[in-house]
């Protein structure tokens, strides 16, 4: 076997070794699985892991916006028509987050911390100054009372002579700053000094500012990726004593903070939210790109909200089988000391559209009124998220109050939320980093497919060289003895003698005269 054969074979062995490893490992997606079973291992809430550090200290800033609605024909709607509200938002902050008192516990499998939250007011962000605006709307403590008395006819009469002679009434006017971080009022000071577990202070973020929201033990993820920072037990508590059933007081999810990685457009994410004493679920809606990064859209369905007809599952958030509001609305009032708090999504997004209809006002757009959460499915990292809550105040008749007694049942909107954060620059290159590599693990199989294509090819080239030259050959020892006009010796015959050229027999003619012949 000649060199350039022993080549052409090692060439061939080579190219369909790479072509079949290549295609079989592209296959069996054996290096993506390798780069996922990496990130499970290494994505989890243990110190000294890639993400430690942020989920405790997260860098990306958070912004918080408050929208008030501000009623402006009160008397109007106290003597029965529709009431009439203008947004007036957003009054922006940025929100520091950070955990604190964190602690490992059963291996590293669990880690407890405490959820901080402190706001500072940004100016150039905001609409005016919240020291000085102005917004008249429900007179929350007195509809909290209200909704506390409204069963004791006798109590409910003497709260009412009360608020009459103090000049409380069913709506008020403060400054945003008070709305938001609290003032004095003078019905909770008198209730306040025969009940002192009643606050005197009134405020929708009143002890709120650098504090916490209680104790959170979360899973690691060591043990199982799908647990990674999913909330185990809430002030103590694996399951929430608000609501009327196991599968409403259930604690599900994360607490939005952290998402395990390898994320399935096909699964459901669930989120623990205080703020909503609940966990709701939310399911993927489409494919988006933040600074760069592939991430996918998960967002609340209209059956977090809905009611009992539409969603069965929802019947253990109705206060009472009687108390039980339709579609879009929470009834958050057992989590909140008994004031008729509603919780919906702003301008009633995604809720019937008679709520919609009975205030002059609303008008729900997705763009601006949808909850969504943009996740790498890769690593299970927020890159975007808008968290939008709208706080209202159920009002209707109170028997013992006569102020009310012209009032139609109203979900009425007092404020509503954005709570918003991107990705900051640092950590989005940190993250393009990671799917970088990631990329290039799984996409190994089809370099080795490369290069089993650049060896096909050289392979072809070699037999085509091999068949040109054996042609060449073939050809040049076929046409020699027609063209040959070389001076190599000639092996065909030639006459000896001109005798032998004129023999008429044609024949042969070999002279044997002897040496001594005189004839010769």
């Amino acid at each position: 076997m000649t060199r350039r054969s022993c080549a052409i074979y090692a060439v061939g062995i080579i190219c369909a070794s790479l072509l079949v490893v290549g295609v079989g490992l592209f296959v069996g997606q054996v290096f993506r699985t390798l780069m996922h079973n990496r990130l499970k291992k290494e994505i989890v809430l243990v110190e000294g892991s890639r993400v430690f550090a942020s989920w405790k200290s997260p860098p990306p800033p958070v912004y918080m916006e408050y929208f008030f609605f501000n009623v402006t024909n009160v008397d109007a709607f106290l003597e029965g028509s529709k009431p009439e509200v203008n947004q007036i938002g957003p009054y922006t902050y940025r929100e520091y987050r950070y955990k604190d008192n964190v602690s490992m516990g059963e291996n590293d499998k669990m880690v407890s911390a405490y959820n901080y939250k402190s706001f500072v007011f940004l100016r150039e962000k905001s609409v005016g100054d919240p020291t000085v605006d102005v917004i008249n709307t429900v007179n929350i403590p007195a509809w909290a009372v209200m909704n506390k008395l409204k069963r004791s006819f006798w109590k409910s009469s003497i709260v009412s002579m009360y608020m009459n002679s103090i000049g409380t009434g069913l709506f008020a006017t403060h400054t945003v700053d008070e709305w938001l971080w609290g003032y004095v009022d003078p019905l909770l000071v008198r209730i306040s000094a025969t009940s002192p577990e009643v606050e005197p202070v009134f405020g929708l973020m009143y002890k709120k500012n650098g504090s916490h929201s209680g104790e959170f033990v979360y899973h690691t993820g060591k043990e199982n990726y799908m647990d990674y920072g999913r909330v185990k037990t809430w002030k103590g508590e694996s399951q929430l004593t608000f609501w009327n059933s196991n599968q409403s007081n259930s604690i599900n999810g994360s607490d939005g903070s952290a998402f395990h990685p390898v994320l399935d457009k096909k699964e459901r994410i669930y989120i623990f939210t205080p703020d909503l004493c609940r966990s709701i679920h939310m399911e993927f809606e489409k494919d988006v790109e933040v600074k760069g990064i592939p991430a996918y859209r998960f967002t609340p369905p209209r059956s977090v909200f809905a009611n009992k007809e539409e969603n069965p599952a929802n019947e253990g958030f109705c206060i009472t089988p009687k108390e039980c509001l339709g579609t879009g609305l929470l009834n958050v009032s057992p989590c909140r000391k008994g004031a008729p708090v509603v919780a919906s999504f702003p301008h009633f997004y995604l809720a019937d559209n008679k709520y919609v209809a009975a205030i002059e006002g609303m008008s729900p757009k997705r763009q601006h009124h949808q909850t969504f959460l943009d996740l790498n499915p890769t690593t299970g990292v927020i890159v975007r998220a808008n968290k939008r809550a709208q706080i209202n105040i159920l009002l209707g008749r109170m028997s013992g109050f006569p102020k009310t007694r012209t009032m139609n049942e109203t979900v009425f909107p007092v404020m509503f939320i954005n709570e918003s954060v991107v990705i900051d620059d640092v950590s989005a290159a940190r993250v393009h980093k990671l799917l970088l590599i990631a990329t290039l693990v799984s996409h190994f199989p089809l370099i080795i497919v490369g290069l089993g294509a650049i060896m096909l090819l050289v392979l072809i080239i070699l037999l085509f060289r091999a068949r040109t030259q054996k042609n060449e050959v073939k050809r040049t020892v076929f046409t020699k003895p027609l063209y040959a006009t070389s001076n190599e010796e000639d092996t065909s015959y030639s006459p000896v003698s001109d005798k032998e050229k004129d023999d008429p027999q044609n024949g042969t003619y070999i002279s044997l005269t002897p040496k001594g012949d005189p004839q010769a």
